[in-house]
């Protein structure tokens, strides 16, 4: 049923319900109903409720009834909804979302609406009635030992009662009658773009900017989606690599994410050809090169990329951590940041709030750019309106308060919230402004997830922090013992299962956990102690509740690290490959919030302890330096011997080859680790620190790299 020609398939629709005079009536009535949404570029949402062989042959037979642009049949035998996102940069005018058999996807919902032209009509089929149980899709998080029929079902009913509601839906009861809103007076077309290349002066105005690329003055474009983003930087790309540039690097959290930008690069340079995946090539010999963040991080580390006459453009910049971009930032001069305003690509608003202040501090003169109006269909859209109410894309930011009063944190319960709109949207927009990497799914883990909890701090009915956490851990020693040793891996418990399978930890599963999923404070509220409140009282609670230790897991940021460290946090777990989308290195903390937990906790540490001077020379010879330094002062430090001194002087003011003195650099390096040091001196602790751990030169030349190293040991030699 995905095939682009309407008739494709036929033999498997099933066309008997066009017998049936009512219901054939209601199919007409809705084929027309398409005509004069295609009248005004709008498009639709269809619920279709019932039974679900009576939801089937109704959908069928409106697919038979009009000859559709490339209509597409997801769930059920056909497209799995987890698929849905392939299908991104794809145009369907008949799109059908079964829900019956698979669950109700919010991604796939999310992806689908965006691939719906104009005319286009999207058939929702769900049980009748909706939301009083979980559905499949559920099992998706039923964590050992739930499942997933065991689970609350909040998000669902809170769907239905949208759905039921909205004045924007078309709703179909498959053994009733057929409800058909009444459409708005049809607005003026919008103006020409003026580009041949371009289809709104919006697309227009952006691909001349990315073209005229000034150095040191980076571009930031934020959209909706359908607003011809990834279009634009196609565009660009494709007159850049013809008349300017010989490279054009680009970067996404994923191949697929820019798919669009190749597809029109090479429908604008037939002369060129794809010889890799992520890889385009001109006639002329220029080139567009994708490389996922992790990959451009380390070729930028070792100088492979950036420098005078580089370009590169970011797509998807949102779900990139911030850090990451100002590395980026610092060694490409011209360079542009494109990003999802709203969706499950990423949170361009916290996106914004983010990387403002780096933006400012490294290349104050960077221009800001908003696409607005839609490509795929026209302001005024009835399904972008409904889908971003139903996900809450655009969730608020709720305003700050900063009234002086007490600081009291509450727990949430979730069935309330559920009901409570207004809040629940300001919860979760106080939350994707917080977190680069927000889907729709995280709603519904929200308010469904077993074992999650919800603390917030609420000042003048405006929410200003929250932490969601969940409980984990638990096993029994003979399941932990398996999941140990590689043989078992129940659904969940990420942060316990981490440490048992690569620490070899059984206690870490058996004992229980609670672990921080997310901790949002509003970015005017940031360090004034709201996240350090919420997080004291939450461990309180979990003592309380016969939890034996509290943990988190996040990219390997220094100044993040350096937060949980200051509540008390010990690091027992770090990630030996960064991971794809971030190009952080995963980093778990933990908290022992009773003997049992104590007992756990100095275990772990130790295993920790152990492991990472030998990972720092191999696995993690990539560790940012700021890290490692933050990590050094966790480890316990000897004071220096008298030979080790005597090593220490013979490399800082004589001759001695650094490499012959290495253990006693590395043992520098702990003792600095544990003093307060100059600005100066920091600098020269990461240079040593990287170098004696990690073989790290400080300089291309050999002559060149022993002599700042002399400098570096010289500058702390006055901390003993």
């Amino acid at each position: 049923m995905g095939s682009s020609r309407a008739g494709a398939g036929n033999h498997l629709l099933n066309i008997h319900v066009l017998e049936n005079k009512p219901q054939a009536r209601m199919v007409a009535a809705l084929v027309h109903h398409a005509q004069r949404l295609a009248r005004r570029r709008w498009r639709q949402l269809v619920w279709l409720s019932g039974d679900a062989e009576q939801c089937q042959s109704l959908a069928q037979a409106l697919w038979q009834a009009h000859p559709w642009s490339a209509p597409l049949w997801v769930g059920g035998e056909h497209l799995s909804p987890r698929k849905a996102r392939t299908r991104l940069g794809a145009e369907h005018q008949l799109v059908v979302l079964d829900t019956h058999r698979t669950g109700f996807d919010p991604e796939a919902l999310g992806a689908l609406a965006g691939t719906l032209t104009a005319g286009g009509l999207l058939v929702l089929l769900t049980p009748q009635p909706w939301g009083e149980s979980p559905d499949p899709d559920y099992a998706r998080f039923a964590d050992h030992p739930w499942r997933w029929s065991e689970l609350s079902c909040h998000y669902l009913a809170r769907l239905a009662r949208q759905l039921q509601a909205s004045s924007q839906v078309v709703r179909w009861r498959a053994d009733q009658t057929l409800y058909l809103p009444r459409l708005p007076v049809r607005k003026a077309d919008e103006a020409a773009s003026g580009d041949s290349d371009c289809l709104t002066s919006d697309q227009a105005y952006a691909v001349t900017q990315l073209v005229g690329l000034k150095r040191r003055r980076p571009l930031v474009i934020t959209a909706d989606r359908g607003r011809g983003k990834s279009a634009a930087l196609g565009i660009a790309c494709a007159r850049l690599l013809t008349h300017k540039a010989q490279r054009v690097v680009l970067t996404a959290p994923r191949l697929s994410a820019v798919e669009s930008v190749f597809e029109r690069v090479a429908a604008l340079c037939p002369d060129g050809r794809r010889v890799a995946t992520g890889h385009f090539v001109l006639a002329e010999g220029s080139e567009l090169m994708f490389l996922p963040p992790d990959v451009l991080t380390e070729q930028v580390n070792s100088q492979q990329q950036g420098g005078d006459g580089s370009y590169l453009m970011v797509d998807e910049a949102a779900a990139i951590p911030a850090a990451l971009l100002g590395q980026w930032l610092a060694v490409f001069p011209r360079i542009a940041f494109a990003t999802t305003v709203h969706g499950y690509e990423g949170s361009g608003r916290g996106f914004a709030l983010r990387f403002r202040a780096t933006l400012d501090r490294l290349t104050p003169q960077w221009k800001a750019l908003t696409l607005n109006a839609p490509i795929r269909w026209r302001s005024g859209d009835p399904l972008e309106a409904l889908v971003n109410q139903l996900l809450l894309l655009k969730a608020p930011l709720p305003s700050a308060q900063t009234d002086g009063s007490a600081v009291a944190t509450k727990v949430i319960d979730r069935a309330r919230l559920a009901h409570q709109d207004a809040m629940l949207e300001k919860l979760f927009g106080l939350l994707v402004q917080s977190h680069y990497r927000t889907s729709p799914n995280d709603l519904r883990q929200l308010l469904d997830s077993p074992g999650a909890q919800l603390r917030m701090i609420e000042q003048a009915g405006e929410p200003q922090a929250v932490l969601v956490t969940r409980e984990e851990g638990g096993f029994e020693a003979t399941l932990a013992d398996r999941v140990a040793r590689g043989e078992r891996r129940p659904q969940g418990h990420l942060l316990a299962q981490s440490l048992a399978t690569h620490a070899g930890s059984r206690e870490a599963l058996t004992a229980r956990w609670r672990r921080v999923v997310r901790i949002a404070t509003h970015p005017e509220r940031r360090r004034q102690g709201l996240g350090q409140a919420l997080l004291g009282e939450d461990m309180d609670a979990a003592k309380q509740q016969g939890a034996a230790l509290y943990g988190a897991t996040f990219g390997a940021e220094a100044s993040l690290l350096r937060f949980w460290l200051a509540l008390g946090f010990t690091p027992v777990r770090l990630g030996i490959t960064r991971e794809t989308s971030t190009g952080e290195f995963a980093v778990m903390v933990a908290k022992a919030l009773n003997s049992e937990g104590e007992a756990v906790l100095a275990d772990l540490s130790e295993r920790f302890q152990t492991a990472l001077p030998a990972l720092l020379a191999f696995e993690l010879k990539a560790l940012p330096a700021a890290v490692l330094v933050v990590l050094l002062a966790q480890m316990p430090s000897m004071p220096l011997s008298d030979r080790e001194w005597q090593d220490i002087e013979d490399v800082a003011t004589a001759h001695r080859d650094p490499a012959l003195a290495r253990s006693a650099l590395q043992a520098l390096a702990h003792v600095a680790s544990h003093r307060a040091l100059t600005e100066t001196q920091q600098q020269a602790h990461q240079q040593l620190s990287a170098w004696a751990f990690q073989n790290i030169a400080l300089a291309d030349a050999h002559s060149d790299a022993v002599k700042s190293l002399r400098l570096a040991v010289n500058s702390l030699i006055e901390v003993k």
